[in-house]
């Protein structure tokens, strides 16, 4: 599951510096759950075809992130806006507090 998720945030990122056709191979895949024949048989090509546009793709994304560390960030940054939600939770009878929390909520949710 873990792979999966990953997988998922480093299309997020940098899906749309791929080919129309790898986003489509990937997408079906990788997010929709597709057999790499049932993708195969839909486009046209081959089994390993697809098995190999799903490995590029993969080294492309990792690269991408590796390069721009985008993911990394993204991850850290929800991480430490839900340690400020937390701890102002935990504090919630000073209004800034309250505040603070609503800030830190309201960002979470735009992650």
């Amino acid at each position: 599951m873990e792979e999966i998720l990953k997988q998922a945030l480093l299309y997020d990122f940098y899906g749309e510096l791929l080919t129309g056709h790898q986003k489509r191979v990937y997408e079906d895949v990788v997010l929709n759950d597709y057999s790499f024949s049932e993708v195969a048989e839909n486009l046209g090509i081959s089994r390993q075809g697809v098995h190999d546009m799903i490995r590029r793709c993969n080294r492309l994304l990792t690269g991408y992130e590796e390069k721009l560390h985008l993911v990394e960030r993204f991850i850290s940054l929800r991480a430490q806006v839900g340690q400020i939600q937390k701890i102002a939770g935990e504090h919630r009878q000073d209004p800034a507090m309250k505040e603070i929390e609503g800030i830190a909520v309201s960002i979470l949710e735009e992650l």
